[in-house]
């Protein structure tokens, strides 16, 4: 079931997890904002929740990778 995962390169989803969960640089990377804003209970916006999303499925996909390598 999970085969799809296993064909996915690391390296690719190492860059895509750097560039995707750091972007923008400046001032403050998507990612790190909109977690603080679920912390918070701030994350109401439609616009949010899809920033959250788009940002963060690379660093889920390279945990999930990682987690089933081992």
């Amino acid at each position: 079931m999970m085969k799809w995962l296993d064909r996915l390169p690391l390296s690719s989803l190492l860059v895509a997890a750097l560039l995707l969960g750091l972007a923008p640089f400046m001032p403050e990377p998507h990612l790190w904002q909109k977690l603080k804003m679920l912390v918070a209970c701030e994350l109401i916006r439609p616009l949010d929740i899809f920033d959250l999303c788009m940002h963060g499925t690379p660093a889920a996909l390279l945990a999930a990778k990682l987690l089933r390598r081992r």
